[in-house]
């Protein structure tokens, strides 16, 4: 279980640091990847979507086992995101640079699925 509460706390504090500027970056973002941003509304949704998992998975460490069955959509949470910006860049529509952002979140995705599996060891069987 300290592995699941570790990979948690850890991905939580990351995207809670990663993801809370944002808030305050809509016109650098929009300024250093043209165009700027039409659509305030889905970047700002976005933000606060993302914001809400990384909560969420603050919250998930500390008690991994309760928690398990919010480790598949976490997963998909990680896989869906890691998972465009491949095709993003296989389209040329991404840099390379923005692109590697997908391969933290893949790597976290792994984790998540490794604790996913653990936590079920430990949660022993269901009565």
């Amino acid at each position: 279980m300290k592995f699941a509460q570790r990979v948690f706390l850890i991905a939580g504090i990351y995207g809670i640091v990663v993801v809370a500027p944002l808030y305050f970056l809509e016109g650098f973002y929009g300024a250093q990847n043209p165009p700027a941003i039409n659509h305030p509304e889905f970047y700002y949704g976005m933000v606060g979507i993302g914001l809400a998992w990384q909560v969420a998975f603050v919250i998930m460490s500390r008690d991994p086992v309760r928690y398990r069955p919010l480790m598949i959509p976490s997963v998909m949470e990680k896989f869906s995101y890691a998972g465009a910006m491949f095709v993003l860049l296989a389209m040329h529509r991404v840099s390379a640079t923005s692109a590697a952002t997908g391969l933290i979140d893949f790597a976290l995705g792994v984790l998540f699925i490794w604790a996913y599996v653990l936590t079920g060891k430990e949660a022993g069987p269901r009565t």
